[in-house]
């Protein structure tokens, strides 16, 4: 006698959607729209479902702004966690955290976007800045034990070199997008390169 499968959970909404699809299309609009710009109402529309059932998943609007940004801050904190676990010198760790956040960007571009372009209007983007604030000392922290070293240059400003060197990951942003072209790796070995080595060409 044949089974029949398990039958599955209905789906509320239009087929399709669960959390992470409606989590993808948010952002997209918010990028697309800016986040203030973008209402519940608009969401709806660009998903072809009703409010009601964007609420069966979320509670509000500024639920997905947080979980868009925790999306791109824990891929982040997940590269500095593998950095500080490494066995070895601490330029090398940065070297390994400058890499792995060009990955994360590639990999939740329109995450890391919008998490870019938030302002602290809200308390969620205060959160998310406050987020931000603590990467960008773990950074710093990095820097200064690589000064400490030897194997950095003392005569500039760490947290300095630190907001330089992910203004630089960051800008990719605005320009990169992963279709053709540069591959994710090529372009995190070309960041580390002109970070870490410089430009010029080195003479034998």
């Amino acid at each position: 006698m044949t089974t029949a499968p398990p039958a599955r959970p209905a789906k509320r909404g239009r087929p399709g959607y669960d959390l992470d699809s409606l989590l993808a299309v948010a952002v997209e609009l918010f990028n697309e729209r800016g986040y203030d710009s973008t209402s519940m109402e608009d969401l709806s529309r660009k998903l072809g479902i009703s409010k009601s059932a964007i609420y069966h998943h979320v509670p509000s609007k500024q639920d997905l702004l947080r979980l868009a940004t925790e999306h791109a801050l824990d891929g982040l904190f997940a590269t500095a966690a593998e950095a500080r676990e490494q066995d070895a010198r601490a330029v090398a760790r940065l070297e390994h955290l400058v890499r792995g956040s060009v990955l994360v960007l590639v990999d939740r571009l329109p995450f890391v976007t919008l998490l870019l372009r938030v302002r602290g209007n809200t308390p969620v983007e205060r959160a998310a800045l406050e987020r931000r604030r603590e990467f960008d000392q773990l950074v710093t922290d990095l820097v200064t034990e690589a000064v400490a070293d030897g194997d950095l240059r003392a005569d500039l400003d760490p947290a300095t070199v630190g907001r330089l060197l992910f203004g630089m990951v960051n800008s990719l942003s605005e320009w990169y997008r992963p279709r053709g072209g540069v591959g994710a790796a090529e372009l995190a070995d070309t960041v580390v390169a002109m970070a870490f080595d410089g430009l010029r060409a080195h003479r034998g």
